[in-house]
């Protein structure tokens, strides 16, 4: 039975190959002063920066820079973001890049005008902004997060080995994202297979869990079997067009917010993953993609009827004859094989996890209720051993 929700996503998307003339409409709501917040350089070599700089001289804009936003923006890279906006008197902060470089965008407007610690304050505390919020627009080069239509922001604390993340409410999402999904077309093989399973990670959270008949199973199982399909035909022609705009669309869709609606959502692949990011700095997609089936496969027997019917209704798995345990079995075998395809990490040892590091990740991962089982903490062992 869905419960009670209120639904608002304010972000305007504008999509497709002319999806940054967006941009010229947007900065005219906007004040002078904008800070172009990027990450190690890559939109300089393809383009993107001198073409988003183009637009904003044009459209008169004083522009500050704020770049080598690194992958799992830190705490620390916050902190100088913030005295930058400030130095500039932001009036937007335009970030140019992935999911990162937008959570790190998100994570600055909060604490511009925050006179506590940010870390404390939004990630340790989970509080909420209580002053005024600088407002973000996107424009998006590299698929997975969701982070263009959504308030979440994901920050690392390499002191702490914490990497939290904080869900704002809809004052904190982009205000304006720019969706082209020829931007994606330069992305290493490698973060683009790993923003593939972030996607995929993001709807079975939300899909893996109540046992309701819910609207929003069938939206994911169709978002599901879109991804599948697509990835296979990008991974053998990543300049596809068709292939790689479903694939960017689908990412939107996964974490938007709207297929959460009436749902508990779990999560725990997230923390573990996180955990482990904290821990290696490894690619986020990475991470979720080395723990996922040895935590699919704990928590099998406690959700066991929508794990077959993933099976059947994304996998194509026939269930005649067969028992549901089975059915749910080979489900996750044909993903696990979908995974390998794509060349996704399948375990911790290849990003750098040794034994010794265990205990320490199990103590950063943060335990969820929304989903089948509500792990303990030797089960987050357990699980992360098997991951191994």
């Amino acid at each position: 039975m869905l419960g009670n929700f209120v639904y608002c996503n304010p972000t305007k998307l504008y999509f497709g190959k002319e999806a940054l003339e967006g941009l010229r409409k947007e900065l005219p709501k906007y004040g002078k002063n904008v800070l172009l917040i990027y990450g190690g350089g890559s939109i300089k070599k393809n383009g993107i920066y001198d073409a988003v700089v183009k637009i904003l001289k044009e459209c008169g804009k004083e522009v500050a820079e704020d770049a080598g936003v690194m992958p799992n923006p830190t705490s620390e890279k916050v902190n100088d973001g913030v005295q930058r906006a400030r130095a500039c008197k932001a009036d937007l902060l335009l970030a140019v890049g992935g999911g990162s470089v937008i959570d790190y965008a998100k994570a600055v407007s909060v604490s511009v005008h925050c006179k506590e610690d940010p870390w404390t304050k939004f990630y340790l505390n989970m509080e909420e902004p209580e002053g005024e919020i600088v407002p973000v627009g996107a424009v998006l080069t590299m698929v997975g997060t969701g982070s263009e239509m959504n308030g979440g922001s994901v920050i690392t604390n390499h002191d702490q080995k914490l990497k939290i993340g904080h869900v704002f409410g809809e004052e904190v999402f982009p205000k304006f994202a720019c969706l082209n999904p020829e931007f994606t077309f330069t992305l290493p093989q490698y973060q683009m297979v790993a923003g593939f399973y972030d996607i995929l990670c993001h709807i079975l959270e939300q899909y893996l869990s109540d046992f309701d008949d819910n609207t929003s199973d069938y939206v994911m199982e169709g978002l599901m079997r879109s991804l599948v399909h697509s990835s296979l035909i990008a991974l053998k022609d990543p300049k596809n067009y068709e292939a790689r705009s479903n694939i960017m669309w689908t990412a939107t869709w996964a974490l938007n917010t709207f297929v959460a609606m009436g749902k508990t959502t779990d999560w725990e692949v997230h923390m573990l993953g996180h955990a482990v990011g904290a821990y290696t700095n490894a690619t986020h997609g990475m991470t979720l993609s080395a723990v996922s089936m040895a935590y699919y496969r704990h928590i099998l027997p406690y959700g066991l009827a929508k794990f077959a019917r993933y099976a059947v209704n994304v996998w194509g798995v026939n269930a005649e004859g067969k028992s549901e345990k089975q059915v749910a079995e080979e489900g996750l075998a044909r993903m696990e094989d979908w995974m390998r395809t794509l060349g996704l990490a399948m375990d911790l040892k290849t990003l750098g996890v040794t034994p010794d590091m265990i205990e320490g990740i199990a103590d950063a991962t943060y335990i969820n209720e929304g989903g089948y089982k509500v792990l303990n903490r030797q089960e987050v062992i357990e699980i992360l051993k098997e991951s191994l």
